[in-house]
C-alpha cells in the first residue's frame, strides 16, 4: 500500500484550487486591475501633451507635494511621540488614551476641517461667546497651506501610531530582558534596542500619512478653496464638476500625475514592509513602568487631545445651536432650528444618511463575502499577483479610484446610464476598500491548518460546503473585522463620492461639503454633529463586538 502524501502548504488546497483561483482572479481583476488599466490607457492618450504645458497643473502639483510632505512630517512627529508614551510605557488610562489618539482618523476630514474653520476667525460663535474673537475683517488662520498641513498632520498621526503598534506586537519581550542583562537601563534599552527595530513602522506610517495627505479632498477643499491654495485633488474635482464626462481624458491625466506623486509614499511602505517583515518567537512585548518624566508628558498629551478633539467639537456644536454665524451663544440665542431644518423632509439629510449607510454597509458585506474565497486562494501565485494589483486603489489617492471607475463604466455598452448612480459609487467603494477588507482575512487564512481541508474533502464535502462549514467559522472574526473597518471609513467618505454622485445619490460627506461651500455654515455644523453621533454609535457597536475578536483586530484595541 503506497504511503500517503504529506500535507504541505503547496498542496494544502489542491482540489479547490482551480475553482477558487478563477473566482479570485475574476473578482480581483474586475474591482482592482481593470479600473487601473483603464485609467492608464486614458491618461496616456492625446490629452496628456497639452496638459503638460498647463502651468496651473504644475502649480497645483507643487502645492500638493508641499502640504503632503508637511502633513506627513507632522504626523510622523506626533505619532512617534504618542507611541513612545502609550505603546512603550504602561501609562494609567492607556486604553482610553490610545482610543482618543486614534479618534482623529475616524473623524471625517470635511467635518474636522469644518470644526477648525468654525474655531478660528472673527465670526466664530465659540470665540465670540468667550470674548476671544479677533477683530472684524481678520482672515481665518486655518485657510491656506498652514491650516491644511496642521489638519493633515493631525489626521495622519494615528496612521503612524498604528503602524508602530503593528510592528511592536511582533517584538519579543526577551529583547528588553537581554538588554537589561547587559547592564542597560530601561530608557537605554528602549532607545538603543527597541526603537531601532521600530523604525520600519515609523517609515511605513510616514508613507501612509503622505499618501493619505496627498489624496485628501475634504481638508484640501474646505481649507484650500477659501485660501486660494488649489491642490490636485481639488483641481480634479473642479474640472470634472465644470464639464462632466467631457473632461474625463483631462482628469485621467491629472489622476495619473497624482498617482505618480504618491510613489515616494508607496516606496516607503514597500521598504518598511521588507525591513519589518517576519514574526519573531517569544513572549509579547510588555510596556515598561512609566517614569516621572513620562507621567509629566501626559499633561502635554491631554492638552493636545483637548485642542484637536474637545475644542473643535465645542466649536461645531456652538455653531449648530446659534441663530447665525457671528452671534454669541446665550440662553436666549440657543436654538435647535438648524437641526429641525436639516431633518425636515425637503432637506435631503435623511436621504444622505440612508445613502451613506447603505453604500458603506453594502460594500462591507460584499467585500466580506468576496474576501473568503480570495484569501483561501492567495497561496496560488497568480492570485497573489492580482491581489497586489488590487491593492492599488486603496494605496493610491481616492480621486484616482473615482476617475478610473468612471472611465471603466462609461466604456461599457450602456455604461453612460450608470453615471451618478448608487451602483457606480458602490462599485468605486468596492475597488477603494477591497484591500482593507482582505488583509485581516488573508492573515487569518494563512494560519489555517491544511488538514481541515483534507479531512472535509475526504468526507465528500464539495467546494461550497467546505467554504461554508469548514473555512467560514474560523475566519468569521477576521471577516467581521474587515467589514467593520470598511463601514467606519466609508460611511463619511467624500473624496470618491464627490466625483461620482448625482441627483438623489448625495452622501453624507458630500452634503456637509456642499452646505459649507454654499455658505450655510450653521446647517453644515448641525449635519456634522449628527454625522459624528453616527460615527460614535458605529464605534460603540464595533467595540462591543470587538470583545469577541482577537486583540489588535480593531485599531483602538491594543
Amino acid at each position: 500500500m503506497p504511503a500517503s502524501k504529506p500535507v504541505t502548504r503547496g498542496n494544502a488546497f489542491r482540489s479547490p484550487l482551480p475553482t477558487l483561483a478563477l473566482l479570485a482572479l475574476l473578482w480581483l481583476t474586475v474591482v482592482g486591475l481593470a479600473p487601473a488599466l483603464r485609467l492608464l490607457a486614458e491618461a496616456t492618450g492625446p490629452a496628456l501633451p497639452p496638459l503638460l504645458q498647463d502651468g496651473s497643473i504644475w502649480r497645483a502639483a507643487g502645492r500638493s507635494l508641499v502640504v503632503a510632505l508637511g502633513g506627513a512630517l507632522l504626523a510622523t512627529l506626533i505619532g512617534a511621540a504618542q507611541a513612545s508614551l502609550l505603546l512603550l510605557r504602561a501609562m494609567p488610562g492607556r486604553g482610553m488614551l490610545l482610543f482618543l489618539c486614534i479618534l482623529p482618523l475616524l473623524v471625517p476630514p470635511q467635518i474636522l476641517a469644518l470644526a477648525f474653520i468654525q474655531t478660528g476667525g472673527p465670526s466664530s460663535p465659540l470665540l465670540i461667546s468667550l470674548g476671544l474673537a479677533p477683530p472684524l475683517g481678520s482672515g481665518n488662520p486655518f485657510h491656506g497651506p498652514g491650516g491644511m498641513i496642521l489638519l493633515l498632520g493631525i489626521q495622519g498621526a494615528p496612521l503612524v501610531l498604528l503602524a508602530i503598534a503593528g510592528l511592536l506586537r511582533r517584538l519579543p519581550a526577551e529583547l528588553l530582558t537581554a538588554a537589561r542583562g547587559l547592564g542597560a537601563t530601561p530608557a537605554q534599552a528602549l532607545r538603543q534596542v527597541i526603537w531601532p527595530l521600530l523604525l520600519p513602522g515609523v517609515l511605513a506610517g510616514a508613507g501612509l500619512a503622505f499618501v493619505a495627505a496627498l489624496g485628501n479632498f475634504g481638508i484640501a477643499a474646505m481649507l484650500g478653496i477659501p485660501g486660494r491654495y488649489t491642490v490636485l485633488t481639488v483641481l480634479i474635482w473642479q474640472r470634472l464638476s465644470a464639464t462632466g464626462p467631457a473632461a474625463l481624458s483631462q482628469v485621467a491625466a491629472l489622476s495619473l500625475l497624482l498617482a505618480a506623486l504618491a510613489l515616494p509614499g508607496l516606496l516607503a511602505q514597500f521598504l518598511a514592509a521588507r525591513r519589518g517583515s517576519g514574526g519573531r518567537a517569544g513572549r509579547p512585548f510588555v510596556p515598561l513602568d512609566p517614569t516621572p518624566r513620562a507621567r509629566a508628558a501626559l499633561l502635554l498629551l491631554a492638552f493636545y487631545l483637548a485642542v484637536v478633539l474637545l475644542l473643535p467639537l465645542a466649536s461645531l456644536l456652538t455653531s449648530a445651536i446659534v441663530p447665525a454665524m457671528g452671534m454669541a451663544l446665550t440662553a436666549d440665542s440657543a436654538t435647535l432650528r438648524h437641526f429641525d431644518a436639516m431633518l425636515s423632509p425637503g432637506a435631503h439629510t435623511l436621504g444622505a444618511f440612508g445613502n451613506s449607510l447603505l453604500l458603506s454597509g453594502g460594500a462591507a458585506l460584499i467585500l466580506a463575502v468576496a474576501a473568503l474565497p480570495v484569501a483561501l486562494a492567495l497561496h496560488h501565485r497568480p492570485v497573489r499577483w492580482a491581489s497586489t494589483g488590487a491593492d492599488l486603489p486603496y494605496a493610491l489617492p481616492g480621486a484616482c479610484t473615482a476617475v478610473s471607475v468612471i472611465l471603466l463604466v462609461l466604456s461599457l455598452p450602456g455604461g453612460g446610464a450608470a453615471y451618478g448612480t448608487m451602483a457606480l459609487i458602490l462599485f468605486a467603494y468596492l475597488a477603494r476598500f477591497q484591500a482593507l477588507a482582505l488583509r485581516p482575512v488573508a492573515a487569518a487564512a494563512a494560519r489555517l491548518d491544511p488538514a481541515l481541508e483534507d479531512a472535509a474533502r475526504g468526507l465528500g464535502a464539495g467546494l461550497w460546503a467546505r467554504l461554508v462549514w469548514v473555512h467560514l467559522p474560523p475566519l468569521l472574526p477576521a471577516l467581521t473585522a474587515g467589514g467593520i473597518l470598511v463601514v467606519l471609513l466609508a460611511v463619511n467618505e467624500v473624496t470618491v463620492s464627490s466625483l461620482l454622485h448625482g441627483p438623489g445619490t448625495q452622501t453624507l460627506g458630500v452634503l456637509v461639503f456642499n452646505l459649507q461651500d454654499g455658505g450655510q455654515s450653521p446647517q453644515a455644523a448641525a449635519v456634522s454633529c449628527l454625522a459624528l453621533l453616527t460615527v460614535g454609535g458605529l464605534i460603540g457597536a464595533a467595540t462591543l463586538l470587538g470583545r469577541r475578536l482577537p486583540p489588535g483586530t480593531l485599531p483602538w484595541r491594543p
